[in-house]
């Protein structure tokens, strides 16, 4: 690979053909240094436009390829790009391209590694499809930490619509994907694929935002529903035990800005309980990370810390409603905040300004003991 002077200043990959230093030369010329990015993003303030940036650091270098990490990869700022850029996919190609070069260390992202690797492990992972089940609930890790009884109500409702439904618990590999191992990535969620696959399985049903993303873009044929599109399909809320007449605002998961039907379906379900909808500034296509993006806090806390402040003061003390795991129990730190699962499974949840939100290793007991609960009924296939 050939390292070259840019037009302003810096150095690059620019020289040879491959996909990153087309990626960085397509940065590099047409970003146009507007600052629509900038605005929202703690990352791109310290550091510039994704052009600049594309230009000042050596992309050779491992040093210089460590700022791809401080990158939440929200997709906050291809979203308002006027050019249609991606930046986030950058950074993420660099992380690629610095794992590949055998230069990442995993060090600083050990515990959301062994996170990820007992996720798959025999003793948290469970395969539980009935015979001639064609059809998963993939929950994902998180939602089983924090609300294993939410997560088993969700798996007996779901299957009074769907009456083979299976569930799988397991960790489809998002950290790593987002980290840039992408053979480990491939290995870890292709084996789980395979798996579903050869079982007969057609559709997965998922909890998590992360999950989503990652069968929909690697699922192969597998079809995916996002289990607040079939909720709320079927009237959940109208069965719900409680209702309430409060305002609240939902927070937008960031791997799903895109995902409008959920977006519909989340809000449908709130508003079908009984409470007031007061939209955020940051909304749907435009939301915000809640600070846990990209595994960034791991190196630039600083950041994820600016990113979840920024959601506090957006919420204004207004509970906030969110359908990813994670985000709640990132954003439930600083501001009172519940998954919509909480309002249709825990109604108590109505009535309290905060749910508590469980931490390792309460989270690990929970995965546990659910999957215990679950083998009791006799599902494994």
């Amino acid at each position: 690979m050939i390292v070259t002077e840019c037009r302003r200043g810096g150095l690059s990959l620019s020289g040879g053909g491959s996909p990153l230093a087309s990626a960085l030369r397509q940065m590099q010329t047409r970003c146009t240094d507007c600052g629509a990015c900038l605005t929202n993003c703690a990352f791109l303030s310290q550091h510039g436009t994704p052009g600049t940036i594309a230009a000042r650091f050596d992309f050779t270098s491992p040093q210089d390829r460590q700022i791809a990490y401080q990158c939440s990869l929200c997709g906050l700022c291809a979203a308002v790009c006027p050019e249609k850029l991606d930046p986030g996919a950058l950074f993420l190609d660099i992380r690629r391209r610095h794992v590949e070069d055998g230069d990442f260390e995993p060090k600083p992202y050990r515990s959301i590694l062994r996170y990820e690797a007992l996720g798959r492990s025999s003793l948290f992972s469970l395969y539980a499809l009935p015979r001639g089940c064609d059809t998963v609930l993939f929950p994902g890790c998180a939602l089983p930490g924090i609300r294993p009884a939410v997560t088993l109500e969700m798996y007996r409702q779901l299957r009074r619509f769907v009456p083979s439904l299976g569930i799988v618990l397991a960790c489809c590999a998002k950290p790593s994907h987002d980290l840039g191992r992408t053979a480990y990535f491939q290995t870890v969620f292709g084996a789980i694929r395979d798996r579903l696959v050869r079982h007969g399985i057609r559709t997965v049903l998922t909890a998590c935002p992360n999950c989503t993303r990652v069968f929909s873009q690697y699922g192969e044929g597998l079809a995916v529903q996002t289990v607040y599109q079939l909720l709320h399909l079927h009237g959940l809320a109208k069965m719900g035990t409680a209702t309430a007449d409060r305002a609240v605002s939902i927070h937008d998961p960031c791997p799903g800005r895109d995902d409008g039907r959920t977006q519909d379906a989340v809000r449908n379900l709130v508003s079908g309980l009984g409470f007031t909808l007061l939209e955020l500034r940051h909304r749907r296509q435009l939301t915000l990370c809640c600070g846990e993006g990209g595994m960034a806090g791991c190196i630039a806390p600083e950041f994820s810390g600016q990113w979840v402040d920024s959601r506090r003061r957006e919420a204004g003390g207004r509970m906030l409603v969110t359908s990813c795991a994670g985000c709640t129990a990132r954003l439930n730190r600083v501001t009172p905040t519940v998954h919509v699962l909480d309002l249709l499974f825990r109604p108590e949840a109505l009535a309290r300004r905060r749910l508590s939100v469980p931490r390792a290793p309460f989270t690990y007991l929970n995965r546990l003991l659910l999957k215990l609960r679950i083998m009791s009924k006799r599902l494994n296939a």
